[in-house]
């Protein structure tokens, strides 16, 4: 990885979707590294960002929170202005469940759309979007046995909403990297766990805390590969600051696990919780049977008997990324879990 110090380090770096669990630890990361920064938010007045506030004053570092949302044109040139590189971090979650795809793939290309427009009206040299392993794997056979990497694309036709929504909002990141001429990198992370800043635990972590609790009667046979927060967040600056990753898609992720695999280590770092951590697997033609009354079951069915083959070699070479073992970062997870009293005696939060 190259020494050369780019215009990045010299100006506020824009943070979008502030709150969420990414971006927490990515704004404290850049933070740390004697970055200024500026954060979007829906609603300043409202958002929970204490703790970033605290990260800045330990950092000694600025922090501006400004309102934009990614389902409005308001408020992005503003927050684009006069920054040195754009983290476009922020994704949008549908209100309730979606019944077309079209629901979860048009606000996720709009708000793409509309970050990266701004970036490049407001001359922004580098922007760096998380993506997801999804963009790459989503439509694909895994059983193949082939390891994708960045040279590969999701099969939007036969892939689930969440994976088109990645791949069709990437690729809007890069036609628009095109059209405005500022350099674009792109991570593709996997299950993303690790320590949480807040309460929240929506998403990956929530999948943790409900094994934590027993609300998982089976396990189905899903597999992921495990990427920590930290190493995302340290990925993302590193994207920001190399130059050699201009135009570059970086995969990241750790080794590949089964959710039997994760749930076993639950347990160990969590042996009080031991019995309440699911250890009966769930036949996968049972999981399509009940998907079909069951719309919250939707999401896993293509990802159903499929492994995690994902390349990270590209991330190594360029921007020299190493993940933490999978074991770390499950146990750290488990244990902020705890340490904010999410994870109840009883099995329940």
């Amino acid at each position: 990885m190259s020494d050369e110090r780019p215009p990045s380090t010299t100006g506020p770096v824009l943070v979008t979707g502030a709150t969420g669990f990414v971006a927490g630890h990515l704004i404290a990361d850049l933070l740390t590294n004697g970055r200024d920064v500026r954060a979007t938010v829906r609603d300043p007045a409202t958002a929970d960002v204490a703790h970033l506030r605290e990260a800045a004053t330990q950092a000694g570092r600025g922090l501006h929170i400004v309102a934009a949302s990614l389902d409005d044109d308001a408020g992005w040139d503003a927050a684009a202005e006069g920054v040195v590189g754009v983290i476009h971090v922020a994704s949008p979650v549908p209100a309730r469940r979606p019944k077309r795809v079209e629901e979860v793939t048009g606000p996720a290309v709009g708000g793409t759309r509309r970050v990266l427009a701004a970036a490049g009206r407001q001359g922004v040299r580098r922007v760096v979007v998380t993506s997801s392993i999804d963009a790459i794997r989503g439509g694909h056979d895994a059983r193949d046995g082939r390891v994708r990497g960045p040279g590969d694309w999701a099969r939007v036709e036969h892939a689930g909403a969440y994976a088109a929504s990645k791949a069709l909002a990437e690729r809007a990141a890069w036609e628009l990297a095109a059209e405005h001429g500022f350099e674009l990198v792109t991570l593709q992370p996997g299950l993303i766990l690790g320590p949480t800043q807040t309460t929240r635990t929506a998403g990956s972590v929530g999948m943790v805390l409900r094994l934590l609790n027993g609300e998982f009667p089976a396990l189905p046979h899903l597999g992921f590969s495990v990427t920590d927060v930290r190493d995302v967040a340290t990925a993302h600056r590193r994207a920001l600051d190399t130059p050699e990753a201009a135009g570059l898609r970086l995969p990241i992720v750790g080794h590949p696990l089964w959710i039997a695999e994760i749930a076993d280590e639950v347990r160990r770092a969590a042996p009080e919780q031991a019995g309440r951590v699911p250890r009966r697997r769930m036949p996968s033609p049972l999981v399509r049977l009940i998907a079909r009354f069951d719309a919250s079951l939707g999401p896993a069915v293509p990802l159903l008997d499929q492994p995690v083959l994902i390349s990270s070699d590209a991330a190594e070479r360029t921007i020299d990324w190493r993940p933490r073992p999978a074991a770390e970062t499950i146990a750290d997870t488990v244990r902020a879990l705890i340490d904010l009293g999410l994870v109840k005696p009883n099995g329940r939060t």
